[in-house]
């Protein structure tokens, strides 16, 4: 018999916030040692470790983000195909999206998403269901169109599905959803100066929730015709929600099948999705 000891030290304090931190979440690493931080102080902050040429390297803030007025609850990056992309969703009722850009700087959006608060964000795979299925004519590789989606929670008892949409259009859609212009924040300037290219439309509001949805999480669907997202709130529920293309969401309650001690008083606060595909 082998037996390996492990000793596990810290090997970096990272240091900024003056509130609790709520959540950290990578990038990917094609973008380098990356990490995001959102905390009670109502600021998000990124990190990057630059190396010192022996083991591991220094971490330095290469972010500072305050332009929330409460609580940031959640972060989470995009899918790495769309770019350095992180949501971040906030007490105050809006999201903020930033987008890392060629020249080192950093743009903003700034929406309002609910309006009682915000909990969780999770993106949506960069394809469509069904785009990685559809045939293409004989010759051809064409690849599917990346899609910037996401969907968020709210205190509202809602969860809502957004779509960057790139043109400078507020108005109406055929389909009934309405659009949110974001800003341009990165200088003083372009302080409330619509910016045709953050313009995020409220694609659907999906009900069913009794209390605070707490958290949501969309599966990464590979380009399968169906699109699902999972959801947990403060009224004890968990929900499974799938898409097909044009049809409407449909939600499944999750039962434990008659688990002992399954019982959560305090409600659900948190949920991951996996899956798989025979």
């Amino acid at each position: 018999m082998i037996v390996i000891i492990l000793t596990l030290w810290i090997a970096h304090t990272l240091t900024g916030h003056t509130g609790p931190v709520w959540q950290v979440a990578w990038a990917h690493p094609k973008y380098g040692s990356i990490l995001a931080s959102c905390s009670y102080d109502g600021k998000v902050l990124i990190w990057k470790e630059t190396s010192t040429g022996a083991g591991s390297g220094k971490w330095t803030t290469i972010k500072e983000h305050s332009l929330h007025t409460a609580s940031v609850n959640s972060i989470a990056w995009a899918p790495h195909e769309l770019g350095a992309i992180l949501a971040c969703a906030s007490s105050d009722g809006k999201v903020s999206v930033l987008t890392f850009k060629n020249d080192g700087t950093w743009d903003a959006s700034l929406f309002t998403a609910h309006a009682t608060g915000c909990n969780a964000i999770s993106w949506a795979p960069s394809v469509l269901p069904g785009s990685l299925i559809v045939p293409h004519p004989s010759g051809t590789s064409q690849l599917p169109t990346p899609v910037q989606r996401f969907i968020t929670a709210g205190s509202d008892n809602l969860l809502k599905v957004w779509t960057l949409n790139t043109t400078a259009s507020t108005t109406g859609s055929s389909s009934g959803s309405f659009s949110t212009p974001g800003f341009d924040l990165t200088t003083p300037a372009n302080l409330g100066a619509g910016n045709s290219n953050t313009t995020w439309v409220l694609e659907e509001t999906l009900e069913g929730h009794k209390d605070w949805v707490r958290d949501v999480a969309w599966a990464p669907n590979v380009g399968l015709p169906k699109s699902y997202v999972a959801s947990c709130g403060q009224d004890r529920k968990v929900f499974i929600w799938t898409k097909e293309k044009e049809k409407k969401w449909e939600r499944v309650a999750l039962n434990a099948g008659g688990l002992q001690g399954n019982e959560n008083t305090e409600g659900e606060s948190d949920v991951s999705i996996s899956l798989s595909v025979d």
